[in-house]
Protein backbone atom coordinates (compact mmCIF):
# COMPACT_ATOMS: atom_id res chain seq x y z
CA UNK A 1 0.00 0.00 0.00
CA UNK A 2 1.09 3.80 -1.03
CA UNK A 3 1.79 5.59 2.73
CA UNK A 4 -0.78 8.08 3.60
CA UNK A 5 0.64 11.85 4.67
CA UNK A 6 0.88 11.14 8.32
CA UNK A 7 3.29 8.11 6.91
CA UNK A 8 5.28 10.70 5.89
CA UNK A 9 5.91 12.48 9.14
CA UNK A 10 3.58 15.57 7.98
CA UNK A 11 0.53 16.65 9.92
CA UNK A 12 -1.74 19.01 9.01
CA UNK A 13 -3.21 21.56 11.59
CA UNK A 14 -3.14 21.00 15.58
CA UNK A 15 -5.60 18.32 16.45
CA UNK A 16 -5.48 14.81 16.37
CA UNK A 17 -6.89 12.78 14.18
CA UNK A 18 -9.76 10.17 14.73
CA UNK A 19 -8.88 6.77 15.18
CA UNK A 20 -8.44 5.84 11.30
CA UNK A 21 -8.16 9.65 10.25
CA UNK A 22 -11.33 9.25 7.96
CA UNK A 23 -14.40 10.63 7.61
CA UNK A 24 -15.56 6.86 9.20
CA UNK A 25 -14.36 8.86 12.36
CA UNK A 26 -17.92 10.52 12.48
CA UNK A 27 -20.12 7.40 14.17
CA UNK A 28 -22.18 6.39 12.07
CA UNK A 29 -21.07 7.74 8.97
CA UNK A 30 -20.05 4.42 6.05
CA UNK A 31 -18.39 4.60 2.75
CA UNK A 32 -18.86 2.29 -0.04
CA UNK A 33 -16.97 2.32 -3.41
CA UNK A 34 -18.01 0.82 -6.50
CA UNK A 35 -14.85 0.72 -9.25
CA UNK A 36 -15.31 -0.44 -12.65
CA UNK A 37 -12.43 -0.91 -14.76
CA UNK A 38 -12.43 -3.09 -18.23
CA UNK A 39 -10.99 -2.69 -21.90
CA UNK A 40 -13.90 -4.12 -24.06
CA UNK A 41 -16.29 -2.65 -25.32
CA UNK A 42 -14.86 0.48 -24.29
CA UNK A 43 -12.55 1.41 -21.93
CA UNK A 44 -13.91 2.08 -19.13
CA UNK A 45 -12.60 3.76 -15.63
CA UNK A 46 -14.73 4.79 -13.61
CA UNK A 47 -17.18 4.35 -10.82
CA UNK A 48 -19.08 5.52 -7.91
CA UNK A 49 -18.40 6.04 -4.17
CA UNK A 50 -21.55 6.42 -1.36
CA UNK A 51 -21.27 8.80 1.64
CA UNK A 52 -24.21 7.17 4.23
CA UNK A 53 -24.92 8.82 7.25
CA UNK A 54 -26.46 7.22 10.31
CA UNK A 55 -25.34 4.03 9.24
CA UNK A 56 -27.63 4.02 6.84
CA UNK A 57 -30.61 5.38 8.18
CA UNK A 58 -30.62 8.58 7.03
CA UNK A 59 -33.11 8.12 4.81
CA UNK A 60 -35.67 8.52 8.14
CA UNK A 61 -34.10 10.39 10.41
CA UNK A 62 -32.63 13.21 8.78
CA UNK A 63 -29.43 15.61 9.44
CA UNK A 64 -28.89 19.31 9.19
CA UNK A 65 -26.82 20.16 5.89
CA UNK A 66 -25.48 23.00 3.81
CA UNK A 67 -23.89 23.38 0.45
CA UNK A 68 -21.00 26.00 -0.75
CA UNK A 69 -19.12 25.99 -3.88
CA UNK A 70 -15.92 28.32 -4.99
CA UNK A 71 -16.41 27.61 -8.78
CA UNK A 72 -19.68 26.68 -10.59
CA UNK A 73 -19.39 24.51 -13.13
CA UNK A 74 -20.17 21.16 -12.12
CA UNK A 75 -23.57 19.52 -10.76
CA UNK A 76 -24.62 18.51 -7.48
CA UNK A 77 -28.28 16.84 -7.51
CA UNK A 78 -30.83 17.61 -4.75
CA UNK A 79 -28.75 20.64 -3.86
CA UNK A 80 -31.47 23.72 -3.57
CA UNK A 81 -34.08 21.47 -1.69
CA UNK A 82 -30.74 20.95 0.50
CA UNK A 83 -30.38 24.59 0.96
CA UNK A 84 -34.05 25.29 1.25
CA UNK A 85 -34.75 22.95 4.02
CA UNK A 86 -31.79 22.64 5.66
CA UNK A 87 -31.40 19.33 6.19
CA UNK A 88 -30.42 15.73 4.33
CA UNK A 89 -32.55 12.69 3.39
CA UNK A 90 -30.31 10.66 1.40
CA UNK A 91 -26.88 9.11 1.06
CA UNK A 92 -24.27 11.56 -1.15
CA UNK A 93 -22.93 9.65 -4.10
CA UNK A 94 -20.50 10.85 -6.10
CA UNK A 95 -19.58 9.78 -9.94
CA UNK A 96 -18.36 10.81 -13.36
CA UNK A 97 -20.04 13.75 -14.99
CA UNK A 98 -22.57 11.77 -17.65
CA UNK A 99 -23.66 9.09 -15.24
CA UNK A 100 -24.85 11.92 -12.22
CA UNK A 101 -28.58 11.60 -13.35
CA UNK A 102 -28.58 7.78 -13.49
CA UNK A 103 -27.11 7.62 -10.60
CA UNK A 104 -29.46 9.85 -8.93
CA UNK A 105 -31.90 7.90 -9.73
CA UNK A 106 -31.35 4.30 -8.50
CA UNK A 107 -29.90 6.10 -5.03
CA UNK A 108 -33.99 7.04 -5.28
CA UNK A 109 -34.79 3.53 -6.24
CA UNK A 110 -32.77 2.09 -3.78
CA UNK A 111 -34.69 4.37 -0.91
CA UNK A 112 -37.98 3.29 -2.20
CA UNK A 113 -37.06 -0.47 -2.44
CA UNK A 114 -36.04 -0.54 0.94
CA UNK A 115 -38.67 0.67 2.30
CA UNK A 116 -38.39 4.32 2.75
CA UNK A 117 -41.71 5.28 1.76
CA UNK A 118 -42.53 9.21 1.49
CA UNK A 119 -44.00 11.48 -1.04
CA UNK A 120 -40.26 12.13 -2.66
CA UNK A 121 -36.27 11.68 -2.92
CA UNK A 122 -34.11 14.07 -4.06
CA UNK A 123 -31.27 12.50 -3.57
CA UNK A 124 -27.79 14.48 -3.36
CA UNK A 125 -25.67 12.96 -6.21
CA UNK A 126 -22.18 15.07 -7.38
CA UNK A 127 -19.69 14.53 -10.36
CA UNK A 128 -16.91 15.51 -11.30
CA UNK A 129 -15.45 14.71 -15.09
CA UNK A 130 -13.13 11.55 -15.92
CA UNK A 131 -13.58 11.70 -20.13
CA UNK A 132 -9.74 12.00 -20.52
CA UNK A 133 -9.22 8.56 -19.21
CA UNK A 134 -12.88 6.83 -19.24
CA UNK A 135 -14.89 6.61 -22.30
CA UNK A 136 -17.89 8.52 -20.38
CA UNK A 137 -19.54 9.22 -23.45
CA UNK A 138 -19.84 4.73 -23.29
CA UNK A 139 -22.05 5.54 -20.19
CA UNK A 140 -20.65 2.37 -18.62
CA UNK A 141 -22.09 2.42 -15.19
CA UNK A 142 -25.67 1.00 -14.13
CA UNK A 143 -28.36 1.27 -11.23
CA UNK A 144 -26.11 -2.56 -10.34
CA UNK A 145 -23.01 -0.02 -9.49
CA UNK A 146 -25.03 2.01 -7.19
CA UNK A 147 -26.37 -0.38 -5.22
CA UNK A 148 -23.11 -2.64 -4.81
CA UNK A 149 -21.02 0.77 -4.02
CA UNK A 150 -24.01 1.17 -1.46
CA UNK A 151 -24.21 -2.58 -0.47
CA UNK A 152 -20.72 -2.38 0.19
CA UNK A 153 -20.43 0.69 2.69
CA UNK A 154 -18.93 0.12 6.32
CA UNK A 155 -16.95 1.97 8.38
CA UNK A 156 -13.50 1.32 9.31
CA UNK A 157 -10.73 2.17 6.92
CA UNK A 158 -11.68 3.85 3.98
CA UNK A 159 -9.86 2.71 0.13
CA UNK A 160 -8.49 5.70 -1.40
CA UNK A 161 -7.26 6.80 -4.63
CA UNK A 162 -8.26 4.81 -8.04
CA UNK A 163 -11.55 3.76 -6.04
CA UNK A 164 -15.05 4.28 -6.78
CA UNK A 165 -15.92 7.65 -8.26
CA UNK A 166 -12.16 8.23 -8.12
CA UNK A 167 -11.08 5.66 -10.67
CA UNK A 168 -10.90 7.66 -13.55
CA UNK A 169 -9.64 11.14 -11.85
CA UNK A 170 -6.53 13.76 -12.56
CA UNK A 171 -5.37 16.24 -9.64
CA UNK A 172 -2.60 18.85 -10.10
CA UNK A 173 -1.24 16.78 -13.49
CA UNK A 174 -1.26 13.41 -11.28
CA UNK A 175 -3.45 10.54 -10.96
CA UNK A 176 -6.16 11.86 -8.49
CA UNK A 177 -9.07 10.24 -6.78
CA UNK A 178 -10.80 9.70 -3.78
CA UNK A 179 -8.92 10.98 -0.14
CA UNK A 180 -10.22 11.36 3.54
CA UNK A 181 -9.10 12.68 6.67
CA UNK A 182 -10.22 13.35 10.14
CA UNK A 183 -10.08 15.99 12.83
CA UNK A 184 -11.09 15.41 17.03
CA UNK A 185 -11.66 18.68 18.45
CA UNK A 186 -12.86 20.15 22.34
CA UNK A 187 -16.20 22.67 21.72
CA UNK A 188 -18.55 23.93 24.15
CA UNK A 189 -17.60 20.78 26.02
CA UNK A 190 -17.98 18.29 23.84
CA UNK A 191 -15.47 16.55 22.29
CA UNK A 192 -16.47 16.42 18.66
CA UNK A 193 -14.85 14.79 14.84
CA UNK A 194 -15.26 16.55 11.86
CA UNK A 195 -14.01 15.05 8.75
CA UNK A 196 -14.12 14.99 5.04
CA UNK A 197 -13.64 12.90 1.89
CA UNK A 198 -12.78 14.45 -1.45
CA UNK A 199 -13.01 13.24 -5.09
CA UNK A 200 -9.99 15.14 -6.47
CA UNK A 201 -10.43 16.24 -10.16
CA UNK A 202 -8.88 19.25 -10.77
CA UNK A 203 -5.66 21.42 -10.81
CA UNK A 204 -2.56 22.06 -12.67
CA UNK A 205 1.25 20.63 -11.42
CA UNK A 206 2.88 23.91 -10.33
CA UNK A 207 0.32 24.76 -7.60
CA UNK A 208 0.15 21.62 -5.73
CA UNK A 209 2.17 22.58 -2.57
CA UNK A 210 2.41 19.99 0.44
CA UNK A 211 2.46 21.29 3.92
CA UNK A 212 3.33 24.80 2.14
CA UNK A 213 5.82 23.22 0.16
CA UNK A 214 5.48 23.36 -3.62
CA UNK A 215 6.18 20.57 -4.65
CA UNK A 216 4.21 20.12 -7.94
CA UNK A 217 7.03 22.72 -9.20
CA UNK A 218 10.17 20.28 -8.01
CA UNK A 219 8.59 17.23 -9.58
CA UNK A 220 9.29 18.03 -13.68
CA UNK A 221 7.45 16.53 -16.84
CA UNK A 222 10.94 14.96 -17.47
CA UNK A 223 10.41 13.58 -14.18
CA UNK A 224 6.58 12.13 -14.37
CA UNK A 225 4.78 13.22 -17.16
CA UNK A 226 1.75 15.21 -17.36
CA UNK A 227 -1.49 13.41 -17.46
CA UNK A 228 -2.76 15.80 -20.06
CA UNK A 229 -0.39 15.80 -23.47
CA UNK A 230 -0.50 18.56 -24.48
CA UNK A 231 -1.22 20.56 -21.41
CA UNK A 232 -3.86 22.46 -22.71
CA UNK A 233 -6.64 21.13 -20.45
CA UNK A 234 -4.17 21.34 -17.16
CA UNK A 235 -6.23 22.32 -15.00
CA UNK A 236 -9.90 21.61 -15.91
CA UNK A 237 -11.63 19.54 -13.66
CA UNK A 238 -13.47 19.70 -10.82
CA UNK A 239 -13.30 18.81 -6.71
CA UNK A 240 -16.16 17.21 -4.63
CA UNK A 241 -15.93 17.95 -0.64
CA UNK A 242 -18.30 15.79 1.55
CA UNK A 243 -17.78 17.71 5.26
CA UNK A 244 -19.18 15.49 8.24
CA UNK A 245 -19.16 16.00 11.89
CA UNK A 246 -21.39 14.86 15.16
CA UNK A 247 -21.23 18.32 16.36
CA UNK A 248 -24.80 19.39 17.40
CA UNK A 249 -24.90 21.90 13.81
CA UNK A 250 -28.27 23.90 12.66
CA UNK A 251 -27.60 24.21 9.26
CA UNK A 252 -26.35 27.64 9.09
CA UNK A 253 -23.44 26.17 10.98
CA UNK A 254 -22.98 23.41 8.56
CA UNK A 255 -22.94 26.37 5.68
CA UNK A 256 -19.86 27.29 7.62
CA UNK A 257 -18.03 24.04 8.00
CA UNK A 258 -18.75 23.89 3.65
CA UNK A 259 -17.54 27.30 3.29
CA UNK A 260 -13.98 26.16 4.80
CA UNK A 261 -13.76 23.75 2.16
CA UNK A 262 -12.09 26.45 0.22
CA UNK A 263 -9.50 27.25 2.27
CA UNK A 264 -8.10 23.68 2.74
CA UNK A 265 -8.89 23.67 -1.26
CA UNK A 266 -6.30 26.84 -1.71
CA UNK A 267 -3.54 25.42 0.64
CA UNK A 268 -3.25 22.10 -1.51
CA UNK A 269 -2.67 24.61 -4.92
CA UNK A 270 -6.24 24.89 -5.80
CA UNK A 271 -7.57 28.19 -7.40
CA UNK A 272 -10.69 27.23 -8.81
CA UNK A 273 -10.32 27.88 -12.38
CA UNK A 274 -13.18 28.66 -14.82
CA UNK A 275 -13.81 25.06 -16.00
CA UNK A 276 -13.81 23.80 -11.98
CA UNK A 277 -16.61 22.50 -10.38
CA UNK A 278 -15.68 23.14 -7.15
CA UNK A 279 -18.60 22.29 -4.75
CA UNK A 280 -19.14 21.17 -0.93
CA UNK A 281 -21.78 19.66 1.20
CA UNK A 282 -21.21 19.63 5.09
CA UNK A 283 -23.91 17.83 7.40
CA UNK A 284 -24.19 17.27 10.72
CA UNK A 285 -25.26 14.24 12.63
CA UNK A 286 -25.50 15.85 16.59
CA UNK A 287 -29.32 16.45 16.61
CA UNK A 288 -31.46 13.47 15.52
CA UNK A 289 -34.12 14.80 12.94
CA UNK A 290 -37.08 12.05 12.49
CA UNK A 291 -39.32 12.25 9.67
CA UNK A 292 -42.68 13.00 10.44
CA UNK A 293 -41.78 15.14 13.62
CA UNK A 294 -44.02 18.33 13.09
CA UNK A 295 -42.06 19.67 16.42
CA UNK A 296 -38.14 19.02 17.29
CA UNK A 297 -35.90 19.87 20.04
CA UNK A 298 -32.41 20.31 19.06
CA UNK A 299 -29.13 21.67 20.27
CA UNK A 300 -26.55 23.75 18.97
CA UNK A 301 -23.07 24.67 19.40
CA UNK A 302 -22.38 28.86 19.74
CA UNK A 303 -21.02 30.57 17.26
CA UNK A 304 -18.49 31.80 19.76
CA UNK A 305 -17.03 27.98 19.76
CA UNK A 306 -17.14 27.36 16.16
CA UNK A 307 -13.63 28.22 15.59
CA UNK A 308 -12.18 24.54 16.59
CA UNK A 309 -14.46 23.40 14.01
CA UNK A 310 -14.06 25.64 11.43
CA UNK A 311 -10.06 25.43 11.71
CA UNK A 312 -10.26 21.30 11.55
CA UNK A 313 -12.59 21.36 8.50
CA UNK A 314 -9.76 23.00 6.32
CA UNK A 315 -7.45 20.88 7.86
CA UNK A 316 -9.33 17.95 6.83
CA UNK A 317 -10.20 18.70 3.60
CA UNK A 318 -6.50 19.76 2.97
CA UNK A 319 -4.96 16.24 4.32
CA UNK A 320 -7.69 14.54 2.17
CA UNK A 321 -6.37 15.95 -1.19
CA UNK A 322 -3.06 15.23 -0.28
CA UNK A 323 -4.36 11.66 0.53
CA UNK A 324 -5.93 11.05 -2.45
CA UNK A 325 -2.60 11.74 -4.06
CA UNK A 326 -0.59 9.67 -2.30
CA UNK A 327 -2.90 6.80 -2.79
CA UNK A 328 -3.68 7.15 -6.26
CA UNK A 329 -1.89 4.59 -8.40
CA UNK A 330 -1.33 4.87 -11.99
CA UNK A 331 -3.84 4.39 -14.52
CA UNK A 332 -3.66 4.13 -18.20
CA UNK A 333 -7.00 4.63 -19.79
CA UNK A 334 -8.75 5.65 -23.46
CA UNK A 335 -6.05 5.87 -26.36
CA UNK A 336 -3.31 5.07 -24.17
CA UNK A 337 -3.53 7.97 -21.99
CA UNK A 338 -1.82 7.51 -18.83
CA UNK A 339 -2.03 9.19 -15.42
CA UNK A 340 0.80 9.07 -13.12
CA UNK A 341 1.13 8.27 -9.70
CA UNK A 342 2.91 10.78 -7.62
CA UNK A 343 6.23 9.73 -6.71
CA UNK A 344 6.13 8.67 -3.08
CA UNK A 345 10.13 8.76 -2.62
CA UNK A 346 10.13 12.04 -4.17
CA UNK A 347 7.24 13.66 -1.79
CA UNK A 348 9.47 12.02 1.53
CA UNK A 349 12.07 13.41 -0.23
CA UNK A 350 10.52 17.31 -0.38
CA UNK A 351 8.63 17.14 2.70
CA UNK A 352 8.95 13.88 4.39
CA UNK A 353 10.29 13.10 7.88
CA UNK A 354 14.28 12.28 6.76
CA UNK A 355 15.58 8.77 7.61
Amino acid sequence: MRPRLRKLGVEIGEYATGAHNAITDVPGVLVGHRTVIRDEPATVRTGVTVVMPRDGQIWDDYAYCAIDYLNGDGEMTGAFWVEESGLLGSPIAITNTHQVGMVRDAVGRFGIEAGHQRSFILPVVAETYDGHLNDAQSFPLTPADVYSAIGSATSGIVEEGSVGGGTGMICHEFKGGIGTSSRVVSSGGLDVTVAALVQANYGIRSDLTIDGVKVGKAIGFDEVPSAWEDGQDAGDGSIIVVIATDAPLLADQCRRLARRASVGLARAGGYGHDSSGDIFVAFATGNHLPMGSTVREVRSLDHTVMTPLIRAAADVVEESIINALLAATTVEGRLGRVAHAIPIDRVRQLVGKRS
